[in-house]
């Protein structure tokens, strides 16, 4: 039964994200066409005949124009008057000639064309301009990690610090100050920022590192060892150390400092530095510990010393699980392990490393880690592995998993109600997507990126789906992201897409004339064969990705 489910919100999930964008793209080409006069003889959502069960059928006539909501949802058409050369039309239809596509100036043809990918286009801002009316969730600017050892570490810079400006450039969220810093690799910028109330700046230069940009492909990237997450209390302690000798061992969860509880090491720090103000040294702090392992809260008492001299650090980078038969497994790395540095550079959280393996291209990186006080070292070469996630191209991995060790950062809302705003930056949010998808487009074009990676109408019903699941809010995104895919995709000059028709009418304007009835028929089926090819390659993509699955889900069912 859970199979049935499942596939039945496969199907909902699938028709809803489709039914939506195909809806609003015709809607574009039916309302242009109207404007301007041309007589449209069929508005049709979906192909084939109309959904319906005996005599009753989601088909109905208003005025001149047949509405159909058909039973094949993957796309859908407006049918024009003359929009088929050659096709013979009733005696009522050739009375209204002058109404026919074709008969119009190329004006109102190349309208009528590109308002279905301009309405694909447009969603997505009249989407983000009511939700900045809700609001919109968004990563507050405000530092919660800096790693040890980074150039951050180096510029002062500390969490709880509200960033303001990169570069001079002003920054609304997380993103924005990422987004800054990774692109300019080895440059001195300025960094403003607010802390305690007061404006300061400090200069940062990003470390020129092996990273991975949004397209997973390698490039050189700045490294700054900012994040906006939050690093736990969770200790990597010092051998010999006034920690050690307390009890307190590397692995375990600080909760609670002198009664005060502790969620961050930022947390810990301050009740660390409180308690080393309010007592009289030589003293001692209370502290509850949460070990591994053990089912109940430890009291442990140890000196009242700030971390550094406790002998205590964050544990940001701990191993959990060592997968068999994988790199680190034949070095002998084991759970519990520190990871220290890559070949010879710091490494302050376990994102960072994971970065530096997804972008080794294989090439072996000598690791540095330590065990019980003591350091070690290890080879590990990288070997490509799918990711969970079939739709994700192949990474490198060494099969090491980090302990969670992070906190969420800090969050809040962007919510703008005057329209003279909110237009602007929903439209400034949109454009910056559909940058995203050119860029996408032009690597796919170009090999930059394998044509492995594109998806079909498996893999559109399979994100659909695991966003309705995740809420709204994930599902709403992904539509905005596929209406600008499915905008762009139709104005490539393709016949039998909508950028390949403004084409033709392009070129009849030049020459003054029609192009004849063979030479359309030619190029809409050569168009037509690409289409299909691409379409049956993006199907295949997703079969091979999801095969083992859906033999899964199949058994599932018997």
């Amino acid at each position: 039964m859970s199979g049935i489910t499942s596939g039945l919100q496969f199907l909902y999930a699938l028709a809803l994200m489709l039914g939506v964008l195909v809806t609003v793209h015709e809607f574009g080409h039916y309302l242009v066409a109207k404007w301007c006069g041309v007589k449209v003889l069929k508005f049709s959502i979906g192909f084939g005949p109309p959904i319906g069960f005996g005599r009753y059928r989601l088909a109905w006539r208003r005025g001149e124009t047949e509405y159909v909501i058909a039973w094949f949802p993957l796309g859908g058409f407006v049918k024009m008057l003359g929009e088929d050369p050659g096709v013979q039309h009733s005696p009522q239809e050739e009375s209204d000639s002058g109404r026919s596509l074709f008969a119009q100036p190329l004006w109102k043809k190349l309208a009528i064309v590109l308002a279905g990918p301009a309405m694909n286009l447009l969603l997505p801002v009249l989407i983000l301009t009511v939700w900045l009316g809700v609001g919109i969730g968004r990563a507050e600017p405000v530092v919660g990690t800096v790693e040890p050892g980074s150039p951050a570490a180096a510029s002062k810079l500390r969490p709880g610090d509200r960033i303001l400006s990169v570069a001079g450039e002003p920054v609304l969220d997380w993103r924005d100050v990422e987004d800054a810093l990774r692109v300019r690799p080895g440059q001195t910028l300025a960094v403003r920022f607010v802390r305690d109330g007061a404006e300061q700046q400090v200069e940062l230069t990003p470390q020129r590192r092996a990273g991975l940009d949004i397209f997973f492909s390698q490039s050189q990237v700045g490294f700054s060892g900012l994040q906006h997450a939050r690093q736990r209390a969770l200790m990597n302690v010092r051998e010999d150390s006034p920690a050690a000798r307390g009890g307190l061992r590397s692995g375990d969860f600080v909760l609670t400092v002198n009664d005060i509880v502790v969620e961050s090491w930022s947390d810990f720090a301050r009740a660390v530095e409180a308690a080393v103000e309010s007592t009289p040294a030589p003293g001692e702090m209370q502290l509850q510990v949460k070990r591994l392992g053990v089912e109940d809260l430890l009291p442990l008492q140890v000196p009242a010393l700030l971390p550094d001299a406790l002998g205590v650090m964050p544990a940001s980078t701990m191993v959990s699980d060592v997968a068999p038969d994988l790199p680190a497994a034949r070095a002998g790395l084991l759970p519990g392990d520190l990871i220290i540095a890559v070949a010879g550079e710091p490494v302050g959280s376990f994102q960072t490393f994971r970065d530096i393996v997804m972008a080794s291209e294989g090439r072996a990186l000598s690791i540095e880690y330590a065990r019980q006080g003591e350091r070690g070292r290890a080879e590990l070469a990288p070997v490509l592995r799918q990711a969970e996630d079939p739709s994700l191209p192949e990474r490198y991995v060494v099969g090491l998993s980090g302990l969670d060790t992070l906190l969420p950062g800090a969050v809040g809302m962007e919510r703008v109600l005057n329209p003279l705003h909110s237009v602007p930056r929903a439209a400034a949010l949109s454009a910056g997507m559909i940058g995203i998808v050119l860029e996408g487009m032009w690597r796919l074009i170009s090999g930059r990126i394998s044509p492995t990676h594109l998806g079909g109408p498996i893999e559109i019903a399979r994100q659909s789906q695991r966003a309705l699941q995740a809420g709204w809010v994930q599902f709403m995104g992904l539509l905005i992201f596929i209406s600008i895919n499915l905008g762009l995709l139709n104005l490539l000059p393709i016949p039998v897409l909508d950028g390949g028709q403004a084409l033709f009418f392009l070129i009849e304007g030049v020459k003054r004339g029609p192009l004849s009835l063979r030479t359309r028929l030619i190029a809409n089926q050569a168009g037509l064969l690409c289409l299909v090819a691409l379409m049956s390659f993006a199907f295949w993509n997703d079969i091979s990705r999801h095969w083992s699955g859906f033999v899964s889900w199949l058994s599932g069912l018997l």
